[in-house]
């Protein structure tokens, strides 16, 4: 495959994930977003790899914007280090969460690709924190790939992002959490603070 055909296909694919997008599904966790803040909770981002990095942006952008307390475990690399050394990988975020105090008002929402599987070992500290959260009652919220995962069985507003392509599922996951996620941030019932380049542009 040329470059170019490369490119062409890949932007296509973009756009078709675009279109089969289900509009009602970002709605409800919208709705979900507004209750954890109007409660006054907490929105705990967890990812891994890629997804760690949009779970920092997303808790800059849901603070920042939407007036909302959120956090990311992934953010403070010192506790993550030490929990994986001392007590396994498999544990880190609900050993954090159980520090937060996560509760019923709170909300974990889970950025991933295959929203985590503990039966073939892939992302099972998703997983265990899920658990966590369905033990205290916190609301369970995601943008996952594929068929989702754990996340998808238990979660109580999911998104998931359309596979047009199996070979490029992570890429295509990845991105669109990102445009998922500004998407909700600028919704009319969540975004509350201004947006600097567009206030300058006005």
């Amino acid at each position: 495959m040329s470059s170019m055909t490369h490119s062409a296909t890949y932007l296509g694919q973009v756009a078709e994930i675009a279109r089969l997008i289900d509009p009602a599904a970002v709605e409800r966790l919208v709705a979900q977003l507004v209750a954890v803040r109007d409660a006054g909770g907490r929105v705990f981002f967890l990812g891994v790899g890629g997804s760690a990095a949009n779970a920092a942006h997303a808790v800059n952008d849901f603070r920042k914007l939407a007036g909302i307390e959120c956090y990311a475990p992934t953010d403070n690399v010192a506790e993550l280090t030490a929990r994986t050394n001392d007590e396994g990988w498999e544990g880190v975020f609900a050993g954090w969460l159980r520090v937060s105090r996560l509760g019923p008002i709170d909300a974990v929402f889970v950025l991933s690709v295959g929203g985590g599987d503990q039966a073939r070992n892939i992302s099972a500290n998703l997983v265990s924190a899920l658990r966590l959260a369905q033990q205290v009652g916190a609301r369970i919220l995601g943008i996952v790939g594929r068929d989702g995962g754990f996340t998808a069985q238990v979660a109580d507003a999911v998104l998931l992002v359309p596979v047009v392509d199996a070979a490029a599922i992570t890429p295509h996951t990845e991105a669109f959490q990102a445009v998922l996620w500004h998407l909700m941030v600028t919704h009319p019932a969540l975004l509350r603070g201004p947006m600097t380049w567009e206030t300058a542009a006005r």
